[in-house]
């Protein structure tokens, strides 16, 4: 079939991701000796300087890794809320949704410390070698992706009214960063040569130098930095100035780390995720609720269509009943065969509006109370994030896969800290996050805003293993729809055939994708769209014509809008590695030899 470009091939290494410049850099590391570990750090720190309207240090990083010969593990980068943010708290401030923008939203940041303890327990390169590239780019300058200028723009209002450090940094000479004109970030250059300072200051050896630097930012100068920002008070999507919860004693405390995946077995595969802290589980229901093989419809047909969006609105239903991190999750129950075989006789031949959340174990599901309002007219997840005028935003996220000629492995989706989330701290370059904009202010749900839980993030990496060896790693940007887009490029690799003996990674990622939003939006103000189907024209006039004789709300996207998927691929048997990269945005690239 037609595809984009070829699915790249080699034996050295292997590196895809949401920007070019972070995918090069990655690279360079694995060239320089460096492993997957380390040119994962490299790549993620170069995409908080060349993508922050996409992420960013202060932000959020669930990752999948697997070194050779070893275990996967999840690292987990993401924050819990502050020790004051309390249901109560949030009321008490006449709020009934936790604000998209500002401090109040701010979940204790968990991205620089789970890129230190990837660097310190799995890398091989010193801390300045791997921080060079991020440092380069803010300190020299970088060509900005035409999304920086367009949420700047979005943003203008916003920034030259009530964030002015932001205004400084991203407007100027009045401008929004454009493409053809370098964009530097001079205080994050600096940052991050202060940060390095310090840490070799206590001397010894590059683990311990490590740990250094994660002091600073829990302690020193980059944590005082953030505080004293938070504490100002701030307009937020509210229509009020609010100060954050987040204190010194949260910095202090929080260390990211390693837990075990959760996984499902499926036709020769086994699928590894994030737990139910995040949305990873949904690729897994997805999968259990799919037919076997021979029953499932032939891909790319109508019900072929049909079925796997009927069964993602029952797995995000269980998503939104019984997923996140303040209460026990009964994920063996909902992963279980029989729980998925009694689940799958709810998918009928007709389009589902309502949101049936199962009883696993016998259990009574509780749904949140949904907001009231219209929904959004955008379709949600679409790549870019839209920025409103009103002070509303919407993030989007980063991604990135690599694969080392030692077979190391890792797939890794950074987000959060947008510049457009929070106002920049002017001494540091980058804002707070918004994530606690996840969890709901209703107590007793599993997603329930509780302090020092975490609230259930999108983020959701996904890695592969084929008789117990790691041999795909995974992942997209997108917010609610990165599982649905995951479960169709997954099921493209493993259903079609090889190309020059290899998993045909480009030619998944190119074929027509989809996303529906019939669950409550992960983001304010968590609207609903009943039966709504986004497809991109594609797909064709046959499968969307009987798509909407279902009963399915179809929109129609754009040719090249939804997704933007990356994937690396080893073969164990041969040790050939395979990368590919979406071309939706324009901007995500595979590179390897």
């Amino acid at each position: 079939m037609f595809t984009t470009r070829p699915t790249l091939q080699g034996t050295f290494g292997m590196v895809s991701s949401t920007h070019w410049l972070a995918s090069q850099s990655a690279m360079a590391v694995l060239e320089s000796g460096g492993n997957a570990f380390d040119a994962a750090v490299a790549a993620g720190f170069v995409l908080h300087v060349v993508e922050p309207h996409l992420n960013g240090p202060a932000g959020e990083v669930p990752a999948l890794l697997a070194p050779a010969g070893g275990p996967v593990r999840v690292l987990c980068g993401q924050g819990p809320a502050p020790a004051g943010a309390s249901v109560a708290h949030y009321t008490s401030l006449g709020l009934d949704l936790v604000p998209a923008t500002g401090p109040l939203a701010a979940a204790v940041p968990g991205a620089f410390d789970a890129w230190m303890l990837l660097l310190r327990d799995h890398g091989t390169k010193p801390l300045a070698d791997v921080l060079s590239y991020a440092i380069g780019y803010a300190e020299h300058g970088h060509p900005p992706v035409e999304g920086l200028g367009l949420t700047v723009e979005r943003a203008r209002g916003l920034f030259t009214a009530e964030w002015p450090a932001s205004a400084a940094l991203y407007l100027p000479d009045g401008r929004p960063p454009a493409p053809g004109r370098l964009f530097r970030n001079p205080a994050l250059a600096a940052t991050w040569r202060r940060l390095l300072t310090e840490a070799d200051a206590a001397g010894g050896s590059r683990e311990r130098r490590i740990d250094a630097a994660r002091r600073v930012w829990r302690e020193g100068f980059i944590a005082e930095a953030l505080l004293r920002t938070a504490a100002r008070p701030t307009l937020d999507t509210s229509g009020e100035r609010h100060t954050a919860t987040l204190t010194g004693d949260d910095l202090a405390r929080f260390r990211a780390g390693y837990e075990d995946p959760v996984t499902l077995d499926r036709d020769g595969w086994t699928l590894c995720k994030a737990g139910p802290w995040s949305q990873g589980p949904v690729l897994l229901q997805q999968l259990a609720l799919l037919p076997d093989r021979d029953d499932l419809p032939a891909p790319g047909t109508p019900e072929y269509v049909h079925t796997l969006v009927e069964g993602g609105k029952l797995a995000m239903a269980d998503r939104e009943a019984w997923y996140g991190d303040a209460a026990e999750v009964p994920l063996t129950a909902l992963l279980s065969p029989g729980y998925n075989a009694a689940r799958r006789t709810l998918i009928g031949d007709t389009a589902s509006y309502a949101l049936r959340p199962g009883s696993p174990d016998g259990r009574t599901p509780r749904l949140p109370r949904l907001p009231d309002g219209p929904a959004a007219g955008d379709a949600a997840g679409a790549g870019e994030p839209t920025v409103a005028l009103d002070n509303a935003t919407r993030g989007d996220t980063c991604h990135l896969d690599i694969v080392d000629r030692w077979g190391n492995m890792i797939s890794a989706t950074p987000s959060g800290g947008w510049l457009q989330s929070n106002p920049v701290v002017p001494e540091l370059g980058f804002p707070l996050g918004t994530r606690l904009q996840m969890a709901w202010l209703e107590p007793g749900l599993p997603n329930s805003l509780t302090p020092g839980r975490r609230p259930r993030t999108t983020l959701t990496p996904s890695l592969a293993l084929r008789d117990g060896e790691p041999v795909l790693a995974f992942g997209t940007p997108g917010g609610d729809a990165q599982d649905q887009w995951q479960l169709h490029f997954f099921l493209a690799v493993a259903l079609r055939p090889p190309v020059r003996g290899g998993l045909d990674l480009q030619g998944a990622i190119d074929a027509p994708n989809w996303h529906q939003e019939s669950f409550p939006s992960s983001f304010h103000p968590r609207v609903t769209r009943p039966g709504a189907v986004t497809v991109e024209s594609r797909i064709g006039e046959r499968t969307i014509a009987e798509l909407r004789r279902r009963g399915h709300d179809v929109t129609v996207g754009g040719a090249w809008s939804e997704g933007r998927l990356c994937a690396v691929a080893r073969d164990p048997a041969t040790g050939l590695l395979s990368a590919a990269a979406n071309p939706r945005g324009r901007q995500g690239y595979a590179v390897g030899r």
